[in-house]
């Protein structure tokens, strides 16, 4: 019985090292490196200690009209919250525009002051490091998935842990996402 104890501790022990070591391997987002709009870097870190909601956006989609949600949600809740608005020409090409434009149109139509990054790719080959952080388990330590269209938000926690993704369909304003930074 001693034995078998033992053996328990001893294999439990071997399984925590493991989870910590897999844990260890995991990318911190703060270290990512991405520009904004203006082509100034962000310091993600800047934002520990509030909750991030990265949204892939594209001014001519269907979706488009999510950024009023989206002001909304981070005027609600800045205080929590910080929202990074990633322009994406990868669905439909409904990006196509200059860093300037992107700026331009979405102050004018949405009043938009949360943060815009530079357009980059969210899936592929050339998939930007935030975008392989978002949907790679093995750097995020909880899960993969894959953008499926305009408009998908990932919510990373205070201490820039991933908590969960929306699709598109998921309004900014919705409780599934509301509820996270309560």
């Amino acid at each position: 019985m001693k034995k078998l104890k033992l053996l328990f501790l001893v294999l439990f022990i071997t399984n925590l090292n493991q989870a910590k070591a897999q844990h260890d391997n995991t990318m911190n987002i703060y270290d990512i490196k991405i520009n904004a709009l203006d082509g100034s870097p962000i310091a993600l870190k800047t934002y520990e200690g509030k909750y991030i909601l990265f949204v892939n956006v594209a001014s001519e989609c269907g979706f488009t009209n999510q950024y009023e949600g989206l002001q909304k949600l981070y005027d609600t809740y800045k205080n929590d919250l910080m929202i990074i608005g990633v322009p994406c020409n990868q669905f439909g090409q409904q990006e196509p525009g200059s860093s300037e434009q992107i700026q331009s149109f979405c102050k004018k139509n949405y009043g938009v002051t949360f943060l815009m990054t530079e357009k980059i790719k969210v899936k592929g080959k050339d998939k930007h490091p935030l975008y392989e952080w978002l949907t790679n388990k093995d750097l995020n330590g909880v899960k993969s998935t894959s953008v499926k269209w305009n408009f998908q938000k990932y919510i990373v926690g205070r201490n820039g842990e991933f908590i969960d993704y929306f699709y598109s369909m998921t309004k900014p304003m919705s409780s599934k996402i509301t509820k996270l930074i309560q």
